[in-house]
């Protein structure tokens, strides 16, 4: 490094004890003319760097959109399908409309609206998020503040000497006696090259990062509320199917064992019978801990101890299936997914850090002025203590510095690794649009066939009903064609609840609910 000091400390005032008294007029015109002239010479410096000056490294220009106009390969039909059972309706898919801020209304239901938006307010991982995104913008401010303005400092200071004319080869005694100081000091950095300024660039690039974080955690736990809580509406339903199952198969055993003692049955039809139903008995168990798993998990997303309790017992009747689900475009998407937007942040953070490698090359141009008094007496700092001032202004530029240039390279590799990632997170948001269309699309099928099997079970039950009342089947024969009716019913409220489930996701996928239209709602 070497340092060129573009004026040297240069200092005048009043001296202590008048010793400025032999000084003749014409010297301390000769010495105010000097003063000026460094001051003009210095602040015409000043502003020819500033004019010139500009920010070191490329401008960010933001990413191209996509070049794709679809999702899938095939466009998927602008209907589902439909079916006469409960969440059978046709849904509309609605090309380049976006979805509204609190999509989980399109639900209709009450008590998960009222859930969610609890949980939008207590979340300690929302809160945790907020707090992040506040620690990055006091940092913009804290960096903006230290590097766009000039930095001012106040000293008040006092220290007691001890002077021997011996030491200047001078007679006399030793005197003692003390020294008051009082001054401002100024410094400020021209940022000649723009590192400064590409510096706060990434830092409110970082900011952003963290707000769109923020979305996107707002986005995810609205929707795994709506899901869990769909899951325990599902759960709910096949424990009530899976209890009346192993009530009928339980009355089969009891059958069995009646025709046993009466001599019309075999002991291996009672063990069957039993062995079938202890099967079904087990998966009891299996259903309750998985819907209290997802009751203990609604209550953490709501910000809640599982013990506190107040999580609503969702069921399937509690839901309505949205008529309509909105699809952006490909190039509207990645303006509204919060993690796209995230990863174009960090991009954009990137490119202004390869700034300031690129701005470390260049000279670099520091002011500092001061302005002070001193005194032998406290009384005199302010009155007729001599007044000192300096004004200095430094250029230092690399000459050899082997790391400057590989710190510019890390910098340009980490905006390259930056541009992968944002490439990375768009083709992972299209899939996941694409899994989401097709899941709707071919989850209404699986809910038709559902509903076919469903109605031809039912049938068979009232056939087998009939059947009884007319001598033509026996008790046993019905209550087999019950536990096949309710062993369809249990496929059934799968496929109903999945058909919400995939609503959900796609509302998820396409960013609803991200941006200012959010932030209004969530006050």
């Amino acid at each position: 490094m070497v340092n060129v000091r573009m004026q040297g400390g240069v200092r005048a005032g009043k001296m202590n004890s008048g010793a400025c008294a032999g000084n003749s007029d014409g010297a301390r015109g000769a010495l105010g003319k000097i003063r000026r002239t460094h001051a003009r010479k210095l602040a015409i410096l000043a502003l020819a760097m500033l004019t010139a000056g500009c920010a070191a490294g490329p401008d960010f220009r933001r990413p191209a959109e996509p070049e794709v106009a679809a999702y899938t390969a095939t466009p998927p039909a602008p209907w589902t399908a439909s079916a006469p059972t409960r969440f059978g309706e046709a849904q509309r898919l609605i090309v380049g409309v976006p979805a509204e801020a609190a999509w989980w209304r399109n639900l209709k239901s009450p008590r998960l609206d009222a859930l969610i938006e609890a949980a939008l307010g207590a979340s300690p991982s929302l809160a945790a998020a907020q707090a992040t995104l506040r620690q990055a913008q006091e940092i913009h401010s804290a960096r903006a503040g230290s590097t766009l303005y000039p930095q001012v400092d106040a000293g008040l200071g006092a220290q007691r000497q001890r002077l021997s004319p011996s030491a200047l080869g001078q007679g006399g005694e030793a005197r003692e006696f003390s020294l008051y100081n009082a001054g401002l000091d100024v410094r400020y950095n021209l940022d000649l090259a723009g590192g400064n300024r590409r510096a706060l660039e990434a830092l409110a690039a970082r900011a952003d990062h963290r707000r769109h974080e923020l979305e996107a955690a707002r986005l995810t736990l609205a929707g795994n509320i709506a899901t869990a809580a769909i899951t325990r509406a599902r759960l709910a339903a096949q424990l009530e199917t899976t209890a009346a199952i192993l009530r009928g198969q339980e009355e089969q055993v009891h059958l069995a064992r009646e025709r046993l003692r009466l001599g019309q049955a075999a002991p291996d039809e009672v063990l069957a019978l039993q062995t079938q139903a202890e099967r079904t008995r087990a998966g009891l168990p299996a259903l309750h801990k998985q819907m209290q798993q997802t009751e203990h998990l609604l209550a953490v997303l709501a910000g809640r101890a599982p013990g506190a309790g107040g999580v609503p017992a969702f069921i399937l009747a509690d839901f309505a299936l949205p008529a309509e689900l909105p699809v952006v475009v490909p190039s509207e998407l990645v303006r509204r997914r919060p993690d796209i937007q995230a990863a174009e942040a960090l991009l954009h953070a990137a490119n202004a850090e390869y700034g300031v490698a690129v701005a470390r090359l260049y000279p670099q141009i520091d002011l500092s002025a001061s302005l002070g008094s001193q005194a032998l007496s406290s009384g005199a700092l302010f009155g007729s203590g001599s007044a000192v001032w300096s004004l200095l202004g430094q250029l230092t530029q690399p000459l050899f510095n082997p790391g400057l240039p590989a710190e510019k390279r890390a910098a340009l590799a980490a905006f390259d690794a930056a541009a992968a990632n944002y490439q990375g997170v768009v083709l992972e948001a299209l899939r996941n649009v694409a899994d989401a269309l097709r899941a709707v699309e071919n989850d209404a099928q699986t809910l038709a066939a559902r509903a076919r099997a469903d109605k031809a079970a039912q049938g068979s039950l009232r056939a087998a009903g009939q059947q009884h009342v007319l001598g033509a089947a026996s008790y046993a024969q019905l209550l087999i064609a019950q536990q096949q009716a309710l062993e369809t019913r249990l496929g059934l409220a799968e496929a109903q609840a999945q058909r919400l489930a995939d609503s959900v996701a796609l509302y998820q996928a396409m960013g609803a609910g991200t941006g200012d239209e959010q932030a209004v709602s969530m006050r």
